[in-house]
């Protein structure tokens, strides 16, 4: 199982190329420590995130998306059939969090298990199968994003009038929060 945390710390120095690796460690043995199927996994890894070009560089000199990134790629490395993700689109611009969210879709397509907490429900939507909607520790919905997200549980969970339609593109439920002026008068 791997593990991507809300947030995570690189250690001074060390190059991207480097901390992706170390996402390797639990596929070393005690006496063969570095194999070609190891430098594949970090290729692959590097390639998914499109970080390839950064690998030479310095982990400390990458915006907070470029880091985000590569601590994907780190896990990816892993080669894991379970994905455990928190926040996992955190400092990613727009572009960046559709291509990382592609490319889990394509991960799971390919038979991994994707768990991710999202706080975008648009984005939860679109790309997860089966939704779990917490709040104070509590599930509060479960299923599939066309029986979870309503109006009503946006308004009970995050107390946001709205009104939830399908998204033009997918179809899948897409959060319109109504104008709080409106319901003011």
């Amino acid at each position: 199982m791997g593990l991507l945390p809300q947030s995570s710390l690189a250690p001074d120095g060390i190059r991207v190329a480097d901390l992706v690796a170390r996402g390797r460690a639990p596929h070393q043995g005690l006496f063969q420590q570095w194999r070609t199927s190891d430098e594949e996994a970090v290729s692959a890894a590097l390639e998914a995130t499109r970080l390839t070009e950064l690998s030479g560089r310095l982990v400390d000199e990458l915006s907070g998306g470029q880091r985000q990134r590569v601590w994907v790629a780190m896990l990816l490395a892993q080669q894991t059939g379970v994905l455990l993700l928190d926040e996992p689109t955190t400092f990613l611009d727009i572009a960046h969090q559709y291509e990382l969210l592609e490319l889990l879709r394509t991960l799971h397509e390919e038979g991994r298990t994707i768990v991710a907490v999202l706080h975008d429900l648009d984005q939860a939507a679109r790309y997860a199968d089966h939704l779990v909607v917490m709040r104070d520790g509590a599930i509060v919905a479960t299923g599939a994003p066309a029986e979870v997200v309503t109006a009503e549980m946006v308004h009970e969970v995050f107390g946001l009038p709205c009104i939830v339609m399908p998204d033009p593109v997918t179809g899948t439920p897409s959060v319109a929060p109504l104008d709080p002026r409106a319901a003011a008068r």
